[in-house]
């Protein structure tokens, strides 16, 4: 018997560090998408509540492997900071019940289409994958500039300061990763926020209200935000978004499949998609968000040793738990916007590094992977840069080509692919093979 509870106070313990070790990520893109739409306290909280609770979902329903679900991986599911910009962009031009209505279409589009992009691995080499990935860091670095001086609409936007919280978190954050090494190391930027909050607090600029005023048990509301309307543009960007999201994790399942040494088949990559489809669908249906698999997970797989399927069980029970706790998931609502902006910076930057070091494994002396990548890169940085290139595009089609992330991975998907026709026998992109690793997107 103690042997026993011994052996669970451990499958706990560790379940409870993948918690940790993904929450930053996991509470960011709700703050992030809540206060660009300028939802309340209210509203804000039961954001972050409901991405925890259906974090915690998307997580079980990748474990539990099946006939018809689960890649039986020891993953952990977080929210996508891939549908940052355009849940933000398309809740400014729709409203929020069209960005859950293209959650909903684009969940039940990967559910139906699981078999179809386990067959397409190949589409997603290296090259796409490290460019996508690169793509997404830059594209978001913009954001985390802004909320470093205060948030863009701020009226001390830039103030002495919103610079020295901001930039002391970054710098705080520097200093654990140079000073301390494992488990702390890899809580680097959950650390930084909490402290960073703590001396903003000291300065008066932390208000406690909304953890006050915010009950102990909130069970989630089905269309919390209203009935979800379905326009075709916001329809296609999501599409596009959940694409990104099946290069994302199929290199996520790759390199776990090599950590634990467990062979990878189509049938299961189509249950892995298919789960994940599944998780979107739950974040439509009751207004979170569209779920990938988050790589920080798999550098600490890797750094603990610990394989088993429990563990990420166990942490995906924890998220449950918390995602029904408003009281905690308003602990998050009132981190001040700078503290917010210099931890993202280094989060978005430390997904440039990582894409980056994804492309080093691929052969630049083929001019054609140059191409891929100097064409996709050049195009949706310059869709993030000067959005107003679009202006003229019928409104559907321009939700879509301004958003970088979309426009940037739809180039090097498509130039991948006329690469690929033209060059077939020369072998321009290599097949994902599990030998192949996919560092760390999201933190240090």
């Amino acid at each position: 018997m103690a042997e026993n509870k011994e052996k669970g106070l451990k499958i706990f313990s560790l379940g409870l560090q993948h918690v940790l070790a993904m929450y930053a990520g996991a509470i960011l893109v709700p703050l992030l998408v809540g206060r660009a739409l300028n939802l309340t306290t209210e509203q804000l909280a039961y954001l972050v509540a409901i991405d925890l609770l259906t974090c915690g979902i998307a997580t079980l329903l990748q474990a539990w492997k099946n006939k018809y679900l689960g890649i039986g991986l020891p993953v952990v599911l977080g929210s996508s900071f891939v549908a940052v910009t355009p849940m933000i962009s398309i809740g400014t031009n729709y409203g929020v019940t069209a960005i859950y209505g293209a959650i909903i279409i684009t969940g039940l589009f990967m559910i139906i289409c699981a078999p179809f992009f386990s067959k397409i691995t190949k589409l997603f080499p290296p090259v796409v994958i490290g460019t996508v990935v690169t793509i997404i860091g830059l594209s978001l670095i913009p954001s985390g500039i802004k909320n470093m001086g205060g948030g863009a609409t701020s009226e001390d936007f830039g103030s002495i300061e919103n610079l020295i919280l901001s930039f002391g978190v970054l710098l705080f954050i520097l200093l654990l990763n140079r000073f301390t090494k494992g488990f702390m190391q890899s809580l680097s930027v959950l650390i930084g926020i909490i402290v960073g909050t703590v001396v903003a607090a000291f300065l008066g600029k932390v208000n406690l209200s909304p953890v006050k005023e915010a009950s102990w048990f909130h069970f989630p509301e089905l269309f919390y935000f209203g009935t979800p309307t379905f326009e075709i543009g916001p329809i296609l960007t999501m599409l596009i978004v959940g694409l990104v999201i099946v290069i994302e994790s199929t290199g996520v399942f790759f390199a776990l499949s090599k950590i634990t040494g467990t062979p990878l088949s189509e049938k299961d990559l189509t249950r892995g998609y298919r789960a994940e489809g599944v998780a979107i669908t739950l974040g439509g249906l009751f207004n979170a968000f569209p779920y990938n698999t988050f790589a920080q997970n798999v550098g600490l797989v890797q750094l603990s040793k610990v394989k088993t399927v429990n563990v990420v069980v166990a942490a995906g029970g924890i998220l449950v738990f918390l995602g029904l706790i408003p009281k905690v998931a308003a602990f998050a609502t009132i981190i001040p916007t700078p503290i917010l902006g210099g931890a993202t910076v280094v989060m978005f930057g430390m997904v440039v590094a990582s894409g980056i070091r994804m492309l080093s494994k691929v052969d630049f002396t083929n001019q054609a992977n140059l191409l891929i990548m100097a064409c996709s890169i050049s195009i949706g940085l310059g869709a993030t840069a000067v959005p107003t290139l679009f202006d003229q595009l019928p409104s559907a089609l321009r939700i879509i080509v301004s958003d970088g992330i979309i426009t940037g991975s739809i180039a090097a998907i498509l130039l991948n692919l006329l690469f690929r026709v033209k060059t077939n026998k020369q072998s321009t992109s290599t097949t994902i093979l599990p030998t192949q690793e996919v560092s760390e997107t999201r933190t240090l």
